[in-house]
């Protein structure tokens, strides 16, 4: 472009652009950078679309080569909406962050991972009678693979919070739990339990959780004889 007889300009210096051509040329040095520095495969925005021009999805602008496309990502407007668009992202993810927050606080309870669980243990129950004529259970469940550093644990549960069978106050429920293995439960009778010393007692040795409980002595009619193995409850 010839541009030495322009008004202002001296003779050999190339002339003085105008505001039209300052600016297409500030638009092409902008496009050679974007070139340069741009993937646009990795740019969400781009689109080719079916007549071969390509679009911003952003800016809902139409550019007749991936040149033009580049240069208005330097431009003020896609700046300006790539802005609004981070600041939406942020604000939406705020206020999932609240919605969660409110739905641990109304079930008191924190969101956890499932766990996967790798089935019952095994166990062995043995019934008896000592000197005095007490009924004794002693409990042995095999935990093999359990997580080193974890201990099983027991409690004992009224028969009117499981939801396994019809409750009976006569019975309650001794529970065993340990991960990654599923919880299992023995029903026994609901008698009054000797706690003296050595009457009830537990042990943790070699992957076998050991418990031995004493009843106290009553009468010779005193409830059923033994324990019965329930279902399974988690």
């Amino acid at each position: 472009m010839d541009m030495q007889n322009r008004v202002g300009s001296k003779f050999g210096g190339g002339g003085v652009m105008n505001d039209g051509h300052s600016a297409r040329d500030r638009k092409e040095r902008l496009r050679q950078l974007a070139m340069e520095t741009i993937d646009l495969a990795k740019d969400p925005y781009f689109m080719r679309n079916h007549l071969g021009t390509y679009e911003c999805k952003l800016c809902l602008t139409l550019h007749t080569n991936e040149g033009s496309y580049m240069a208005h990502t330097q431009a003020k407007k896609h700046q300006t909406n790539l802005r609004r668009r981070a600041k939406e992202d942020e604000d939406k993810q705020k206020a999932l962050n609240v919605m969660n927050q409110a739905k641990e606080m109304q079930y008191g309870r924190q969101i956890k991972q499932a766990r996967v669980k790798i089935g019952r243990p095994g166990y062995s129950l043995t019934k008896s009678l000592d000197a005095t004529g007490a009924k004794c259970l002693s409990f042995a469940i095999n935990y093999p693979e359990i997580k080193e550093g974890i201990v099983p644990r027991y409690r004992f549960m009224s028969s009117f919070e499981q939801r396994v069978e019809a409750p009976d106050k006569n019975n309650i429920f001794l529970l065993f739990a340990a991960e990654p293995y599923e919880t299992i439960a023995f029903k026994i009778p609901n008698k009054p339990m000797d706690k003296s010393e050595g009457r009830f007692v537990t042990s943790w040795v070699d992957g076998v959780f050991n418990l031995t409980l004493f009843y106290l002595v009553e009468s010779p009619e005193d409830g059923e004889e033994g324990a019965i193995v329930a279902p399974k409850m988690n």
